[in-house]
């Protein structure tokens, strides 16, 4: 009999509906060696937590965090708060001796998420972050065209994440904005094209950066006063050298007008190039030199069912997965580590690997130098 993996959400938004959705929709679509259950909910007051475990039939609510960290019945805590939280949840989750799933970024500083990972490896537990778009089919073949050699050395990456959910200054202050959760868009969006970079082409070494705040001060209520200044950065530019000698360009904006889903790369070696963009994140477009003259350039490749995990969802090419569909691969992947499958990746060690990049970013700006990844603790 397959034994139950007993999750405990915390956050009812945006991400802990599409993580509820995901553990419902992997065992439909995947045969899992553990039986994911949402058993409790966890929201800011009792009243939001309740709705919200109607909505999403989870048996149980509170309008405490710590009811879930404390639960017996919990095997797995799943946190997708503000992420100021993130830390405190999780130390709280590992301490209690449950695995942890966090929402990136994991933490406000690299020295915060060397703290969870260190506390997590001593107690033996495992931990997932949720960088989604790594489980894209397309981003996976990415990987493999990189890895098997077909595009030739790796030369340069060229990565960007632009959305424009904060161009608006009338857009009042929130939580993203608060220096207690870490930076501004170099980690909410520059984390996940950090992410692919280092799955794509490997460890960063050094990098020189700058970073800009647009606009320096919100409402604190939409077309109302008073204002808060607003101390994080809204828009962030880093040239980086990587280990395996390739070099590139990583960015992130909150403030790019018109974009919505910008996360985007491409990747130019010595034998072709790979365009991957997440706003069509269902097309990889691969340029291979050899091509007769008057035939060259790029061919776009649909994600299909010979690409991994897509057929578990649709027998045909170019149907398209979507977001909710990447999230319930990645439930997969956590579940089959749970259940003694592969190890996961990205784990708490490779997340804080991610922030060394972000904090040398932002130091950098603040010292207008190259810096070094290892001077980053």
């Amino acid at each position: 009999m397959i034994r139950p993996l007993r999750i405990g959400l915390v956050g009812s938004g945006f991400m802990g509906r599409s993580h509820a959705l995901a553990w419902r929709i992997a065992p439909l679509v995947f045969e899992l060696p553990v039986r994911p259950e949402i058993v409790v909910l966890a929201d800011r007051t009792e009243e939001l937590a309740a709705q919200a475990a109607r909505q999403l039939a989870i048996p149980r609510a509170t309008g405490d965090w710590r009811d879930v960290v404390r639960d017996p019945e919990v095997d797995l805590v799943d946190i997708t708060t503000p992420n100021a939280l993130h830390k405190e949840i999780a130390l709280a989750a590992i301490e209690a001796g449950k695995a942890v799933y966090c929402e990136k970024p994991l933490a406000p500083s690299a020295a915060d998420a060397r703290e969870l990972t260190e506390a997590a490896e001593r107690m033996g537990l495992s931990t997932f972050v949720g960088f989604n778009y790594l489980r894209n089919p397309m981003t996976r073949l990415a990987r493999e065209l990189v890895a098997s050699g077909e595009v030739g050395e790796v030369w340069n990456f060229r990565g960007i994440h632009a959305e424009d959910y904060m161009s608006d200054p009338g857009v009042p202050w929130s939580w993203r904005l608060d220096p207690a959760g870490g930076a501004g868009a170099v980690a909410d969006l520059g984390s996940h094209i950090i992410a692919m970079a280092r799955f794509i082409v490997g460890p960063i070494d050094e990098l020189v950066a700058d970073v800009d705040t647009v606009v320096t001060e919100r409402a604190i209520t939409r077309g109302g006063a008073p204002v808060r200044p607003v101390e994080v950065d809204d828009e962030a530019r880093a040239l980086v050298r990587f280990a395996n000698g390739a070099t590139g360009t990583i960015e992130a904006s909150w403030v790019a007008t018109g974009r919505k889903m910008y996360l985007a790369f491409e990747l130019t070696g010595s034998k072709g190039s790979i365009l991957l963009n997440m706003e069509r994140m269902n097309e990889l477009r691969l340029f291979v030199k050899g091509q007769k003259a008057g035939r060259e350039g790029y061919v776009e490749i649909p994600a299909g069912p010979d690409h991994v995990d897509y057929a578990a969802f649709l027998p045909a090419p170019a149907h398209q997965l979507g977001f909710n569909e990447i999230k319930a691969i990645e439930v997969k992947d956590i579940a089959m580590a749970m259940g003694g499958g592969p190890a996961f990746r990205p784990d708490f060690r490779e997340a804080y690997e991610i922030q060394r990049v972000v904090d040398a970013i932002l130091l950098s700006a603040r010292e207008r130098r190259w810096v070094s990844i290892d001077e980053i603790d």
